[in-house]
């Protein structure tokens, strides 16, 4: 399937029309959409994995044991991410931003209900947790292939001056996948009891996907392809292998957009993954509506900061606004585990509830500062490979890491430590990485580079 050149057309000819307010809008709206049901899918996974999925797929382990087992499958999905960002990051610079998005939509949708379907180990045995695993793989492909295309939908379509706020809107998806996710799980949770919740009442998350999934692919099908590459299209410019050539000639960017989101990504799996298994154990105590409840309100703040963060980046500085925030989160570790530990429910509450303020100032300006970083022809494939390989050193790791620091040191200010590390790095990356927020980032001459520097 290609892109129509009388789509293509189309959208080059609503340039500054009526109706290209109108795409605009259809396109915030889309990639808004088509992440918050990405990433409820994926979010599902990873609190059932804290919660239910060691009851369910490794019930002859111990509780530590089977807390591993359960987030080493989470961690699949992290490890498919930059499978699926390099799969569709070249058909997503090849044939359009459109019709890929619809494509890895299908792909999640589909993953997700068959998980919300799957027999659990008491029934298939050994077979349960490998097909199990062999969906999560499914999901990592699917998102690894999602965010770059939202992120371009919203900000290729819209005012090339707030780049930074078009492009926190598919960033909101992750804060409203959260908030559903983790809303209905909580519902059934408090409705069902434990021992119906762990038998079926977390299934009924996973299966409402499918409704998400018709909602987000109606509102996708009626938007135009990006004028960006729709233009690409008209003058015969598109890459004839965009991920290879981007590999070879941005592998700075790539590897650079990977290690700046060290600070966000990893402490944000430690706060609504990992944090869900350590309040709940047998040392603190708490009941999972306590923490689902404060990640819920969590989510629910970084839902209002993200498009703040976002919009004060245009006229301040995407690194700025990024570098303040990674230099808060490393300080934060340590405040917030400290709460956490204190023994005192109203400051761990508080704690859990305030957990991704510092995330938020990162995530806000991260999708224009990392996509700006990539020329037009190449923006699909690179700017999701350094968004998702990130996943396998970051994000993927985190909940076994902060699991086995815990088991080996006996405290929480160990994860603190691990927190503080990942923002020295994510503030080193960000020194070296280029600020394109004030360029044109529609010609390609702007990434054009020096004899020097290609030497």
């Amino acid at each position: 399937m290609t892109l129509d050149p009388g789509e293509a057309n189309a959208s080059r000819e609503v340039a500054g029309t009526a109706d290209h307010r109108v795409q605009v809008r259809r396109a915030a709206l889309a990639s808004t959409v088509g992440t918050t049901i990405e990433w409820y899918d994926y979010f599902l996974y990873g609190t059932a994995s804290a919660l239910v999925f060691p009851h369910v797929f490794f019930p002859n382990a111990s509780h530590y044991v089977g807390t591993l087992e359960s987030f080493a499958t989470y961690f699949v999905g992290f490890a498919a991410r930059p499978i699926g960002a390099a799969i569709f990051g070249h058909w997503g610079d090849r044939i359009g931003r459109k019709v890929t998005l619809i494509v890895t939509l299908l792909l999640m949708g589909s993953s997700t209900t068959l998980i919300g379907v799957l027999p659990g180990a008491a029934s298939w045995g050994v077979l349960a947790p490998i097909l199990l695993i062999l969906l999560r793989i499914v999901q990592g492909v699917a998102v690894g292939g999602e965010w770059s295309g939202s992120v371009l939908l919203s900000m290729e379509w819209g005012d090339q001056k707030r780049r930074g706020l078009m492009g926190s809107w598919p960033q909101l998806g992750v804060a409203s996948g959260l908030i559903l996710g983790t809303g209905l799980l909580t519902l059934l949770s408090t409705t069902t009891g434990d021992a119906a919740f762990t038998s079926w009442g977390w299934r009924v998350p996973f299966l409402f996907s499918l409704v998400l999934v018709a909602i987000g692919l109606y509102i996708r099908l009626k938007i135009l392809e990006t004028p960006m590459f729709a233009k690409l299209l008209l003058e015969k410019a598109v890459k004839k292998a965009p991920v290879l050539e981007v590999i070879r000639n941005h592998p700075k960017e790539i590897l650079l957009s990977a290690l700046v989101r060290m600070s966000e990504q990893m402490p944000f799996y430690v706060v609504t993954a990992f944090v869900l298994s350590y309040l709940t154990d047998k040392d603190h105590g708490y009941g999972n509506n306590f923490v689902l409840i404060g990640t819920l309100i969590a989510a629910a703040v970084e839902f209002c900061l993200l498009p703040y963060f976002g919009h004060l980046s245009d006229s301040v500085g995407r690194k700025k606004i990024y570098m303040t925030g990674a230099a808060l989160m490393g300080v934060w570790g340590f405040v917030y585990f400290a709460l956490l530990d204190s023994g005192i429910t109203w400051l761990v509450f508080l704690a859990v509830c305030l957990g991704l303020i510092p995330h938020a100032m990162q995530y806000g300006p991260q999708a224009s500062l990392i996509a700006e970083s990539f020329p037009t022809s190449l923006r699909y494939g690179g700017a999701g490979l350094g968004y998702q390989l990130a996943s396998v050193v970051a994000g993927g790791p985190a909940a076994l890491v902060a699991t086995w620091l815990i088991h080996q040191f006996g405290t929480g200010y160990a994860v603190s430590v691990y927190i503080a590390i990942s923002a020295v790095i994510t503030l080193a990356a960000l020194a070296a990485l280029k600020d394109y927020s004030r360029s044109d980032i529609e010609d390609e001459a702007t990434y054009a580079r020096s004899p020097r520097a290609r030497a």
